[in-house]
Formats: structure tokens, sequence, C-alpha cells
């Protein structure tokens, strides 16, 4: 008796967490779903000069990826009225601190330019903070490190979602979204470049062919650690 008493006690913190986490996802998720009401992933919250979704200010062509857990867009620098600049910048600032004050944890670039002049560490309140992140979506190679990133956010690793974008929420971030939705929701290399070229909005010219086919090359991973179970699936991936 007394050693399944003590199996039962080793094994119930794990139980635990188990419950808690698959509970703080649903939670998550339908937070996020009423905060951005968005059919699919095609609608936006702000559109392609920065505007619609006030709290999301900063962002261009704000669009969701997975329920609760990643979403896509640029950066509004050409149209801000507040902090006008170049279009080829990170996030502005008033937007690293919006997106900190929704809730997002982290914020990932996925180009270079001018990274290293941005905050690194965004704090919107007594424990609500923002990380913003660097990595080259479209360079070969780093894809694994996109998805372990997102994955972590998913398994609630890293409370809180994720918004990843490059300069106008149409290439470099479509890309990212893309092998996202191949790895996580099952969808076939087919599905996801029409989704690619849709979400472009007509900037799908012969220059971004090179992308085009990194999304039809693009195989899945199959590591264990890079998994998620049906009912994760079930909550974070669009209809």
């Amino acid at each position: 008796m007394t050693k399944y008493l003590l199996l039962f006690l080793i094994s119930w913190p794990a139980l635990a967490n188990n419950t808690k986490s698959a509970f703080s996802l649903k939670s998550q998720v339908e937070k996020y779903k009423k905060l951005y009401p968005l059919e699919d992933v095609y609608n936006k919250q702000t559109n392609n000069k920065g505007n619609g979704n006030d709290d999301l200010y900063g962002t261009r062509n704000f669009r969701v990826v997975l329920n609760g857990i990643y979403y896509r867009g640029g950066a509004n620098n050409k149209f801000n009225k507040h902090t006008k600049r170049d279009n080829q910048n990170p996030l502005p600032q008033g937007g690293l601190e919006n997106l900190c004050k929704q809730g997002f944890s982290e914020a990932m670039y996925f180009y270079k330019d001018n990274y290293d002049e941005s905050e690194k560490i965004i704090s919107c309140g007594k424990e609500q903070k923002l990380e913003y992140l660097h990595l080259a979506s479209l360079k070969s190679g780093n894809e694994k490190a996109l998805l372990t990133q997102v994955h972590k956010h998913i398994k609630g690793e890293i409370p809180g979602p994720m918004y990843g974008h490059c300069w106008n929420g149409w290439h470099a971030s479509g890309y990212a979204a893309a092998i996202n939705l191949m790895q996580f929701c099952g969808w076939n290399n087919k599905k996801a470049l029409t989704y690619w070229r849709k979400n472009t909005d007509g900037n799908d010219t012969k220059e971004y062919k090179s992308v085009m086919t990194k999304v039809e090359r693009f195989k899945r991973f199959d590591d264990k650690e890079l998994q998620i179970t049906d009912e994760e699936k079930n909550l974070i991936c669009p209809n």
C-alpha cells in the first residue's frame, strides 16, 4: 500500500501539470479568439497602412496563424502616424509596447536591418514583458529553430502568444506562417503555397519565385520534440 501511495505522490505533480497545461492552452486560445475575432487566416486586424485595431497599432496586415499562439504581419513604419521612418525597419517602439500590453510574450523580426537599434526586452506592467527576437526566416536551415520556438508556446513553456513579422507582412512572414501550418496543422505544400500567395495581397511576383519554391519543397520534421497532440491541434489550428 505504501509503495503504491509513493508512486501516486511521485506521479501526481506531473499529472497536475499536464492538466494545468491543457487548461492553460484552451484558456489562452479562447481569450485571443475573443480579442481578435478573425474568421480565417486571410482576415486582418490591421490593414496595409496599419489601421484597424488601435490596440495593435504599430503592426501591419496582422493575421492569425495558430489561434492564441502565433500571429503574423508587418511593421508599421512607412505609414506610421507617430514615428514614420523607412519601411525596411523592425517594429516601432509603440508597436512593441502595444503587443506587450496585449499579452504577447515574444515578437520575432525576420530580417536583420536595424534590429540592433531596437529594445530587446519591453516591460508594460509589473510582470508583463515582451522579448524581441530576430531570426532570418528565409535562410535555409532556420526552419527548425523557428518551429521549435513556436512549439514552446504551444506547450506552455512560454505563456502568451508570439508575433512573427517582416516589413510588409507578406513574404518572409508568409513563409514562416506556411511552415507552421504544415508542421503543426498537417497542411500539404499545395495548400500552403495557395495560402502564401493569397496573403501577399497580390505581391506574388516572379522575384519571389525562390520563396514559393521553398514552400513547395518544405518537409515536416518528424522529431518527437516538434510533435503536438490532437487536442492541441484542434485548439490552435484554423478552420
